[in-house]
Order: C-alpha cells, then structure tokens, then sequence
C-alpha cells in the first residue's frame, strides 16, 4: 500500500511539473543573465516552489476552507497573470534595461522576482502542482509516514526542476542572441495557450460546480 501511494505520487508530481517543458520556457526568462544569475534563480525559484508546495501538502486543505478560496479561483487567477507574461514574451513589452540585457547588468530585484513569478509561482508551484498535493495528502489520511513520503517525493520533483534549469543554461549559449529572440516569441504564444487553458479549466469547474 506505501510502496503503491509512492508510486502514484511520483509519477503525479512528475507530469504535473513537467520538468523538461519547464526549460525553455527558464532559458528564455533568463536571456541575458550570466551563468551564475542563472543558477541563483534556479535556486531561489526552486526553494521557493518547493515551500509552496511543501505547505500545501501539509496544510492547504484546511487553508483554503477557512479562506473560502477554492482550486478553481487559483486556476483563473494564475492564468490570468501567466498571460501578461506570455503578452509581454511576444511582443517585447519590456523596459529599456530588459530590451538591452546584453549590455546593461541585471539587477538583483529582477533575479527575485523572475524567481518568485512566474518560475515558482504559478510555473512550478501552480494551482495543477498545489491540487495535487493537497490530494496526495488528503490520501495519507494523516499519517506521518505517508505525509513524509510526499514531502521527500516533492523535494524529488523540485530537484529535477532545478537540474533541468542548470542544464538550460547551456542550451541558451548554444542557441545565441537569435536563437532566444525566437525562441521566446515562440513560448509566448505556447504560454499565452497555456494560460488560456487555466482560465477555461477554472471556469468549468466553477459551472460544473453551481449545476444541481
């Protein structure tokens, strides 16, 4: 019965945060940082999802009823501001600093904030991520040593995010200046269609919700 819950929920988190789909989509929010901003970003993003992550697992049920927040709120909300980001990869609304990354430095606020939205929030830590978790956890019934199953298995599925992320790295000096400019046009329209996707998700469940 463990060996089978540990099972399900590896294999759960794995397609959910999708690791490999994930690197792409890093190369182009971290066109122009060097090698090491990067890497502070995948750590930052990384520590940050798996926080989310480890909380809702741990508590998010009982959260959201006190709030009254339901998973389809966070599915509207978190395509919402996904698409603002795919809005800006396509047609480079960016200010002057982001238009120039080659030549101008990146700053430390813009490596927090990359980190935090949207690579933690809602990329890694989204509201298919969080959903599953409190599931997962709904299943453990409490016990402790599922629920410490789920946080290493979390923890598991966060460091193969983070692996990833080094990894793409390469790939992006690999690709060159054109090959990012792109490549991120490209995402933002794949991105735009994803948020999409949560908005419609979000709103069905919230029809088939109020039906009698």
């Amino acid at each position: 019965m463990f060996l089978d819950y540990v099972s399900t929920a590896l294999v759960t988190l794995l397609v959910i945060l999708d690791p490999v789909a994930l690197a792409p989509i890093f190369i182009s929010l971290t066109q122009g940082m060097t090698a090491d901003e990067r890497k502070r970003v995948a750590i930052r993003s990384s520590l940050i999802a798996f926080f989310i992550l480890a909380f809702f697992g741990l508590g998010g049920e009982i959260l959201l009823r006190l709030l009254g927040v339901g998973i389809p709120a966070f599915r509207i909300s978190g395509g919402l501001l996904l698409f603002w980001i795919a809005f800006e990869m396509v047609f480079e609304r960016r200010n002057e600093r982001k238009q120039h990354t080659a030549d101008i430095a990146i700053t430390e606020d813009h490596i927090r904030n990359v980190a935090a939205f949207p690579l933690a929030i809602p990329l890694m830590a989204g509201p298919g991520a969080i959903t599953a978790v409190i599931l997962l956890a709904g299943r453990a019934d409490g016990n402790v040593g599922y629920l410490a199953a789920l946080i290493t298995l979390i923890a598991l599925g966060v460091l193969s995010c983070f692996v990833v992320y080094l990894t793409a790295g390469r790939v992006a000096r690999w690709l060159g200046v054109t090959g990012n400019i792109v490549l991120s046009r490209l995402l933002g329209v794949i991105l735009a269609g994803l948020a999409v996707q949560f908005i419609i998700n979000g709103v069905t469940d919230i029809v088939t919700s109020t039906r009698p």
